[in-house]
């Protein structure tokens, strides 16, 4: 059955079958011998699905009916991203393990394509009883005990205190008491907002983060070889245990023109008021629905290490800077969003814009192996609260840096892969970080004063690359943006012959460009961790070792 007319297809409606999955959160159909890239679908599943934007040279389409569903389908988890409705989530109608075997797909095919790789893995997920927040902000004079809730910043998080990653058996861990000061709370226009509540406070913070480190270190492996399907049973193992739900920690929302907060249609402005989404942690959209916020601003909500909720509203973009804002608009017409109105609009939101604290200090604090950070909630931090410490675990095991050793930490950010390159090259070796964004070096360096040994640049990683005497470090971390390395950085990188190079990536088509280039260079991947640390989504982050 199909429904349309001309040669322009939007609004179109066709009955297809759903081929493998692409990168993107879609599935690959044909119909009439035109491409179609699918939503909301499971490969093998036969749908009628409407065309939403024709390109010329494919289709996007809604999946509106399943007509012969997978066995893998269950209820959608998510009520916002159905079709027609946000981004947010592109597989919550897919079992946990029928997501992680799409994207395990996905990669083998990228890096397949892109660098001609075929390596043997499973996306593996990041166990719940690893990654639960540090704290547990409770009542002031009242205890947490192992069976009732938490709290974040006063919000209840309806999680048990020994889910958030405090083990049940430790008493003292069990009954610290943390308490949430909102006497910091107020204005700031790009200068630091104070610290947060210290004393008694800090000292049972210090406690249960004590404790989370600990069941950390307990639980955690040491594998030092990419994961096989064999591995797969492991992986398996501590599904029961990995949220699908409830574990992002950063939210960025965006508030419509009546002073509503929501997030983007898919591939639009147009703002949908609905924070049902299951990703944040539990109580951290709590009461943001029911208040006016600033027309046109962006909100930034943000959960602690303490298990404190931050939240900062940013003032909408000024005008006449290319904001290309329509918060009332809707969806673009045949040929979909227009790009350079999406370009324009990005550069706009990374504009330094005014900051309002409404909850918390807006300087969130983060635990990574027993090391505290304070950072911006609107600075980076990865937004599964698991994933920092996963991937220094990783980083850590795989750097193998020996005592008075030199290591390179690129797009370091606030210098959590340093630190831990810092306690293995010890005073007599040297660690150095390099990353653009000022106010993160200036955030890490202050977190690592007691390592001298380590010296964070704000500078352009190329740039610092070049700059470098012809000392061939021994380790090199990099973990760019999603757009990776690229060519430049690379060839800069590999003409001063690392003796091993991790790098790390949050896409699997830049990804995949990236070990091609380093291959071409003479570097081969000899390892391979690819984690789901976006649960519901069709992102993935891989990390590889690379050797000459």
């Amino acid at each position: 059955m199909s429904s349309h007319t001309g040669s322009d297809w939007l609004g179109s409606v066709f009955e297809v079958r759903l081929g493998p999955p692409g990168h993107g959160g879609f599935c690959v159909a044909r119909h009439e011998g035109r491409v179609l890239f699918v939503r909301h679908g499971l490969p093998g599943e036969f749908v009628r699905a409407v065309v939403t934007e024709d390109r010329g040279s494919f289709c996007r389409a809604d999946a509106v009916e399943i007509l012969e569903p997978s066995a893998d389908r269950i209820p959608a988890t998510c009520q916002v991203s159905g079709p027609g409705g946000a981004g947010c989530c592109d597989f919550s109608f897919a079992t946990p393990e029928a997501q992680r075997a799409l994207k395990a797909s996905v990669v083998s095919e990228q890096l397949r394509r892109l660098a001609d790789w075929e390596p043997e893995f499973v996306v593996e997920a990041i166990p719940a009883g690893l990654v639960r927040p540090s704290g547990l902000v409770t009542p002031r004079g009242t205890h947490a005990s192992a069976h009732t809730p938490g709290r974040l910043g006063g919000v209840a998080t309806g999680w048990p205190a020994h889910l958030r990653g405090t083990p049940p058996q430790d008493d003292a861990a069990r009954t610290a008491t943390i308490t949430s000061d909102t006497a910091t709370r107020g204005t700031r226009t790009g200068a630091d907002a104070d610290t947060a509540a210290s004393g008694a406070g800090s000292e049972t913070r210090a406690a249960v983060r004590d404790a989370q480190v600990n069941a950390a270190a307990a639980g955690r492996g040491s594998r030092t070889e990419a994961m096989s399907p064999s591995a797969g049973a492991a992986a398996d193992a501590v599904v029961a245990d990995a949220p699908t739900s409830g574990w992002r920690s950063r939210v960025r929302l965006v508030v419509d023109a009546h002073g509503n907060a929501g997030v983007h249609r898919y591939r639009s402005t147009e703002v949908i008021a609905d924070l049902r989404c299951p990703q944040p942690m539990a109580g951290a959209m709590e009461g943001i629905g029911e208040r006016t916020w600033t027309p046109g601003a962006d909100l930034v909500v943000a959960v602690d290490g303490d298990g404190m909720r931050h939240i900062v509203e940013l003032a909408p973009p000024e005008e006449g800077h290319g904001s290309g804002r329509d918060r009332s608009g809707g969806r673009e017409g045949r040929r979909g969003a227009d790009r350079r109105s999406t370009t324009a609009r990005r550069a706009a939101a990374h504009r330094a814009r005014v900051e309002r604290v409404v909850d918390g200090t807006g300087q969130p604090v983060q635990y990574v192996s027993g090391r505290r950070w304070e950072l911006s909630a609107t600075g980076f931090w990865q937004p599964h609260y698991g994933a920092a410490q996963r991937y220094s675990d990783v980083v850590a095991e795989w750097s193998d840096a020996a005592p008075g050793g030199l290591a390179w930490d690129l797009y370091c950010g606030v210098g959590v892969f340093a630190a831990r390159l810092a306690d293995q090259v010890g005073q007599t070796g040297a660690v150095h970080g390099v990353e653009s964004a000022r106010t993160a070096v200036a955030e890490g360096r202050i977190a690592l004063t007691d390592q001298p040994w380590v010296d964070l640049s704000a500078e352009r990683v190329e740039h610092w690359i070049a700059e470098q005497p012809a000392t061939s470090p021994d380790v090199v971390v990099l973990d760019p943006p999603r757009a990776g390395a690229g060519k430049d950085v690379i060839n800069a990188l590999t003409e001063r012959n690392p003796g091993r190079i991790i790098h790390i990536g949050c896409d699997p088509a830049s990804f995949a460009r990236d070990i091609g280039l380093y291959r071409a260079a003479g570097y081969q991947p000899s390892k391979l961790r690819v984690f789901d640390a976006f649960p519901g989504t069709h992102h993935v982050e891989c990390i590889a070792l690379l050797e000459r």
